[in-house]
């Protein structure tokens, strides 16, 4: 593997993750990463005390909200924003706790951070409907596009952010300006993967957004369709 010199900063909120993804996740990313920063957005499980675990001997900031904002995503994603880049990192992986890069990526990691041409690295999320299987039709298609995850901070910049309370973006707009690439690793989501997962986005929306006004409402009603159209996955 060729050797690493850009430093890696992980960038996560989580919210009573314990029993869901999270242990899998930084698992798998601590691999290739130099640093985290979490985000703790009022969990009362054990959520914490995993990403002490996982992350056991990594430098690791992890910040505890006072009160929730995960009904204000946007004020939630500009504090993320703010902690990581307070922490002077270099690169920034942006992952949600149920993100998982599929196992070619640890290969990749050295080539993307090493190199001084490009900024902004974007990939493709798969939603994953099953632990083999991610859904792809009309209302479920982000693996077709590509958005970024893994940006080098610079401090200079004036970073400008899409002012709405639910799906605001994870990163400012202005990283869409910085010098861009699309690559070919994947990305796998798995915060649909179960029947309980679903009824939890879904009556979360309802709750959150009930009028579709930051979303589009034939996709959260199709959240709980009884029988989507499923692509295997494939390493």
């Amino acid at each position: 593997m060729t050797e690493r010199h850009g430093r890696i900063t992980l960038s996560m909120v989580v919210r009573n993750e314990a029993g869901r993804y999270l242990r899998r996740a930084l698992l798998h990313h601590r691999e290739f990463i130099d640093a985290a920063v979490i985000i703790d957005d009022c969990s009362d499980d054990d959520t914490v005390a995993i990403c002490q675990e996982m992350l056991a001997g990594i430098p690791v900031k992890i910040v505890i909200n006072e009160r929730s904002e995960f009904s204000n995503e946007i004020e939630l994603r500009k504090r993320q924003w703010e902690e990581t880049a307070a922490t002077n990192p270099e690169w920034i992986l942006n992952l949600d706790a149920d993100e998982i890069f599929e196992a070619t990526m640890r290969d990749f990691v050295p080539t993307l951070v090493n190199q001084h041409a490009i900024d902004t690295f974007a990939f493709r999320l798969y939603d994953m409907w099953s632990e083999t299987h991610y859904r792809e039709d009309s209302y479920w298609q982000a693996h077709l596009f590509y958005r970024p995850f893994l940006v080098r901070y610079r401090p200079e910049a004036i970073y400008r952010w899409k002012e709405t309370p639910q799906h605001c973006g994870r990163f400012p707009l202005t990283v869409l300006e910085f010098p861009f690439a699309a690559h070919e690793a994947r990305l796998m989501h798995f915060g649909w993967a179960t029947p309980e997962d679903r009824q939890n986005k879904y009556d979360r929306y309802m709750r959150l957004d009930p009028d579709a006004r930051y979303g589009w409402k034939e996709q959260y009603d199709s959240i709980l369709d009884p029988a989507p159209l499923l692509k295997s996955w494939s390493d």
